[in-house]
């Protein structure tokens, strides 16, 4: 298992990947992922498994300590002086699943986000996923305002 930078020579195959793991209205499109790379490539990590990239992990940098939709869609807001490390995508593609390849990402996103003297990090996910954020430290702080893709969000916060 290999973590390293995205490049935009990665760009086909996370946007693929992103098709697999996310409905249609929640799954960023090739452009969006273009500007995430192109913005904050600092922040946006792959993950080589026997030499497939099978997953990544994506987010901007802010002083928001919650997401809010429009972060999604603007690259540009992303602060690199920012105290808070947001998370907008964490993917795996199913075959690679259950196997610690998303626990490995988001550990070493945090560890990244520890090193370069943020406050923490930031995410929204499903209801289901709370207890999978909730063995790295972070607290659930309720239902988001987020209505990214029609669906329910809960944000969630992690402070070092």
């Amino acid at each position: 298992m290999y973590i390293r930078t995205a490049t935009m020579q990665d760009l086909e195959q996370i946007a693929q990947i992103e098709q697999e793991c996310f409905p249609a209205a929640e799954a960023a499109d090739r452009h969006a992922f273009e500007n995430r790379i192109y913005h904050f490539s600092d922040s946006f990590f792959v993950l080589e498994k026997d030499g497939v990239l099978c997953g990544f992990i994506n987010g901007s940098v802010t002083d928001r300590t919650t997401i809010a939709d429009e972060m999604y869609e603007n690259a540009a807001l992303h602060d690199p002086n920012g105290a808070y490390q947001a998370v907008f995508g964490l993917d795996v593609l199913p075959q690679y699943q259950k196997q610690g390849l998303a626990k490995a990402l988001m550990e070493h996103l945090i560890a990244q986000s520890k090193l370069r003297g943020r406050k923490g990090v930031i995410l929204t996910c499903k209801e289901t996923l709370i207890p999978f954020y909730e063995q790295f430290g972070f607290v659930c702080k309720g239902i988001s305002d987020s209505t990214h893709g029609n669906a329910v969000w809960y944000d969630m916060q992690l402070k070092f």
